[in-house]
């Protein structure tokens, strides 16, 4: 008789070590980010202002020949590890959105003339960040339990722009 309360009390510990990591498991929160590369050319300026005054303000930008950059992508979604796929998000999903809702609009294209979503906007790596963050915020939180973190475009090696979403 000794034996089978042992037995209980070792199987009712093993199932609770068991539903604590599985609780552990699904409260993880992890950070996950992808990085694309996109090819475009802009001009900075304002039609108001006098080409001198362009050239003042934005220097080489404002070349009325425009210029362009390889810009390297950095999409950060956020949420907790589904138990059964131990992932957040299948990163092939991710991929698709990005290059769908964003690469595709971008890519050996001038964001002053050629991207919907940036008409009527100064064609900064600050602006085009913050409108990225916009495409991409719908179609990756329409994953369950997945939330779009940070957008993260860098311009050059050395100037980037970052963009949470407040």
């Amino acid at each position: 008789m000794a034996i089978l309360p042992l037995l209980l009390l070792t199987r009712i510990k093993s199932l609770c070590l068991s539903l604590n990591n599985y609780l552990q498991f699904l409260f993880m929160m992890i950070h996950i980010t992808r990085k694309e590369h996109f090819n475009a050319a802009h001009r900075m300026y304002r039609e108001e202002w006098s080409a001198e005054k362009n050239t003042e303000v934005f220097g080489k930008c404002a070349n009325p020949n425009w210029h362009g950059h390889n810009y390297d992508l950095f999409v950060t979604i956020k949420g907790h590890v589904a138990y059964t796929t131990g992932y957040l998000m299948d990163l092939k999903e991710l991929k698709v959105i990005i290059h769908d809702c964003v690469i595709e609009k971008l890519d050996h294209k001038n964001l002053n003339l050629d991207v919907d979503f940036m008409k009527g906007k100064m064609a900064t790596t600050e602006l085009l960040c913050m409108e990225i963050f916009n495409q991409l915020k719908t179609p990756v939180e329409a994953n369950e339990g997945v939330f779009l973190h940070s957008v993260r475009l860098h311009e050059t090696e050395n100037n980037s722009a970052e963009y949470f979403g407040d």
